[in-house]
């Protein structure tokens, strides 16, 4: 079976993330990417969304689930939404990409790429 790969590039969501006391009172705008592998021969000839990783389902999910998260760093908030998404989504392999823009001054951004599961499909 074919890995593909389904993405959502640069999506903003606004959370409370950060260590200091300052961060804790505001919310800042987060921008992830999301690489998910997924076969889409099965949609590609049914042309059909109920046969694919709908990127919409996905996207609203994982908003949802930042608005509403207060965590402290970006490693916990990127580790928890991969999970997120391979469990909720049967999602084997994720590449998410964490920005927390302004994070460091003269930075255009700053924060961690994860990768977790087979990217390989069975």
């Amino acid at each position: 079976m074919s890995m593909d790969i389904i993405f959502i590039r640069d999506l903003r969501i606004d959370t409370v993330i950060g260590i200091y006391e300052w961060e804790r009172a505001i919310k800042q705008t987060l921008a992830f990417d999301l690489e998910m592998a997924t076969d889409i021969a099965r949609s590609a000839a049914s042309d059909n969304i109920d046969d694919t990783l709908n990127y919409k389902a996905v996207a609203k999910r994982v908003i949802a689930f930042v608005e509403d998260s207060e965590y402290l760093l970006v490693e916990t908030l990127a580790e928890r939404v991969a999970e997120l998404v391979r469990q909720e989504f049967s999602v084997p392999w994720i590449r998410l990409t964490l920005n927390k823009g302004g994070a460091v001054r003269g930075a255009q951004g700053v924060g961690v790429v994860i990768e977790r599961g087979n990217r390989e499909l069975s």
